[in-house]
């Protein structure tokens, strides 16, 4: 199948946390900046950030908890465009307003008509919106490379939506940046969450990586970069 060459940049914690805790109003980019022995290296991630792809893939829910849909003040223009799949929705009017006025291009996917979205794509031609009847990520991947021709995809959603894409052969390689920091908590995500396997014959649902690159970063951050083995399934 033609798809875009996807890699899973996160920031996670030293045990593989991409959250503060379980709850929505708990949120990494919010919560480490005010933790000492974090906060001091934590641009770096940001900073990395800039250097991945021109698409970037994410979900309503993990874009509402950042706080787009309070965000009355306009930023300025990104080259970044973002492909966000929000069925719910977790977006509201606002938050659609303030992707669209920030990002290249935002292609919304959802399998909800009445998604506020459709209200809204006169008022801003940079948004395109892909409507299903069932979410089939296969589908989706493709979609994206034969009409909307993206080529590679940065992927930054949360852990479920992660293990969907990781069992489905989605993810071609992994980058990420861990931050010298212990959160624990069972129910708090990570970067893989999603259903546990539990017999030996669910085995070839794991994924073996080959490592590509290890940096050491400043203040006890780490960098790493891996190739999933897709292709030994």
């Amino acid at each position: 199948m033609k798809r875009p060459i996807t890699t899973l940049f996160m920031l996670e914690s030293l045990d593989g946390k991409i959250s503060s805790g379980n709850d929505d109003s708990l949120d990494v980019d919010k919560d480490w900046c005010k933790i000492r022995g974090v906060k001091e290296g934590l641009h770096q991630y940001y900073e990395i950030e800039q250097t991945t792809d021109l698409f970037s893939l994410n979900t309503g829910r993990v874009m509402a908890k950042i706080g787009v849909n309070e965000r009355k003040e306009l930023p300025n223009k990104s080259p970044v465009s973002f492909v966000i799949i929000d069925n719910k929705p977790h977006l509201n009017a606002t938050g659609i307003n303030y992707l669209c006025s920030w990002l290249k291009e935002l292609i919304l996917v959802t399998i909800n008509p009445d998604h506020v979205a459709f209200q809204m794509k006169e008022q801003h031609p940079n948004l395109t919106i892909l409507q299903y009847s069932n979410f089939d990520p296969q589908k989706l991947f493709r979609d994206l490379y034969e009409k909307h021709h993206i080529e590679h995809l940065t992927i930054q959603s949360g852990g479920n939506f992660n293990a969907l894409l990781l069992r489905e052969n989605l993810i071609d390689y992994v980058h990420i940046i861990i931050a010298p920091l212990l959160v624990g908590g069972r129910e708090t995500s990570t970067l893989i969450d999603g259903e546990s396997i539990t017999t030996i014959s669910d085995l070839h649902k794991l994924r073996p990586l080959k490592l590509i690159e290890c940096n050491s970063l400043r203040n006890s951050f780490i960098e790493v970069k891996y190739r999933i083995l897709n292709e030994n399934i």
